[in-house]
């Protein structure tokens, strides 16, 4: 089975009236999206920090979007739709959103994985070396650029 990588290429900083990342308002929007067509995902970031940052972000969509979500080891036995964390996740996951400036090494357990390219050029050039990962490993790989 081969994994299809989505590389979200953002064109803009992030927005003054935000408190995080350009990237990670997308991933949060990106993971709304994904529970409300019925898939499970799995945020990996690289830090305790990232994880809250995305899971407050996640808490202040309106009440009208919520998506359940839970850091690692917390939440339902099985994990709420959208799970945040470090470690490889517990269940089955088809969708992992990648947030950590590395490819984790249990990628093969999903089947799309969702990537983005920020502006700032060190996260730009790390974003470069997961894609030269991705394709080594034979991943179908496309990318879109995103007018944020």
């Amino acid at each position: 089975m081969s994994i299809n990588a989505h590389f979200l290429v953002l064109k803009h900083d992030q927005e003054p009236s935000t408190q995080i990342p350009a990237h990670f308002d997308l991933a949060a929007r990106s993971a709304a999206k994904l529970y409300r067509a019925g898939q499970r995902v799995f945020i990996y970031v690289d830090t305790v920090e990232d994880a809250h940052a995305i899971d407050e972000h996640l808490w202040q969509f309106d009440a009208d979007s919520f998506v359940p979500h839970n850091l690692q080891g917390e939440g339902p036995k099985g994990g709420a739709p959208v799970e945040i964390g470090q470690m490889p996740p517990v269940g089955r996951r088809a969708i992992l959103i990648n947030l950590a400036t590395h490819i984790p090494d249990f990628i093969r357990r999903f089947e799309q994985v969702y990537d983005f390219v920020p502006v700032e050029p060190m996260a730009k050039q790390a974003a470069r070396e997961r894609f030269k990962q991705l394709r080594t490993i034979g991943a179908n790989i496309s990318t879109k650029e995103i007018d944020n």
